[in-house]
């Protein structure tokens, strides 16, 4: 069987509002999603015996066994010619972990688009969101494949052009818990934002001063980041931040100052997500 390696991009929240608990338990957001190209990488070669394997981090309970799963309950148990669905997957991570880029979401979202195509579903993007979204909120957008401004819980997802830029991602070293910092967020503190247009900067993050008050590492990190470029934020739930720069270059050299202690990398923005035409 022909070994298919297939990228999973991360994603940076430009802004992140939250404004209100809703019934069932999750916050009403607003948030705009930008695609950036720093990706883990997930190689799945096809099995017709049925069999689902999965080698890499965080055992068997992992997301992309369980995107696996589920689009094999949706897809039906077999492929033309009677052999059945199954599928080694491989996952190597280049994303933080529980870093807010979405890695692991991206993850599940590009074993679904990949084992659609290599299974010959052809199930459309629409049903992948759908199924996506039973493995994490953030799935949806991945799947969608475009730049967007998500709502609902995240799921609600309009396409956004956004202009070409660069970031400077720094990434403090701890493992933040995004069910603790939403269990402590402030909710109805930000007003929903009309948009389009976007610019660059608009808004906040509100899960940021949680985390800063919670994690005195990534406190300092951003104030760091902040007397360089006044606009940096957290992404997601955090502990990763990012700046916002018009070049590599002027990205680099801010790279190129951090203290002993701080890591980080430089990450262009994407437009699509390289998997974009594998769904209808």
């Amino acid at each position: 069987m022909e070994v298919s390696d297939f990228p999973a991009p991360g994603k940076l929240n430009l802004f992140l509002h939250v404004l209100g608990r809703r019934a069932d338990g999750y916050h009403e957001l607003q948030t705009v999603f930008r695609l950036v190209e720093r990706a883990d990488r997930v190689q799945i070669i096809p099995r017709r015996d049925g069999q689902l394997t999965f080698t890499g981090p965080f055992g068997d309970d992992n997301l992309c066994l369980r995107a696996a799963r589920l689009l094999k309950q949706a897809g039906g148990s077999k492929q033309a010619g009677g052999s059945k669905l199954g599928a080694d997957i491989a996952l190597e991570k280049l994303l933080p972990v529980a870093g807010g880029m979405g890695g692991g979401s991206s993850d599940a979202a590009t074993v679904l688009l990949g084992l659609n195509r290599l299974w010959h579903l052809e199930l459309p993007r629409a049903r992948l969101q759908q199924l996506g979204l039973q493995l994490g909120a953030d799935v949806p957008f991945f799947i969608y494949g475009r730049n967007a401004l998500g709502e609902g819980i995240g799921e609600r997802l309009s396409a956004l052009d956004l202009p070409r830029a660069w970031y400077l991602v720094i990434t403090p070293q701890v493992a933040v818990s995004t069910r603790e910092i939403f269990a402590r967020a402030l909710t109805a503190h930000s007003k929903r934002l009309k948009i389009p247009p976007f610019f660059p900067g608009q808004g906040a993050n509100d899960l940021e001063a949680v985390v800063v008050a919670r994690y005195p590492e990534v406190a300092a990190q951003l104030a760091w980041l902040r007397s360089r470029s006044p606009q940096a934020r957290l992404t997601g739930s955090g502990a990763c931040l990012f700046a916002e720069f018009a070049t590599e270059a002027d990205a680099a050299a801010v790279h190129a100052a951090l203290p002993r202690g701080m890591s980080g990398f430089i990450a262009r923005g994407l437009d699509r997500h390289p998997l974009y035409d594998w769904a209808t």
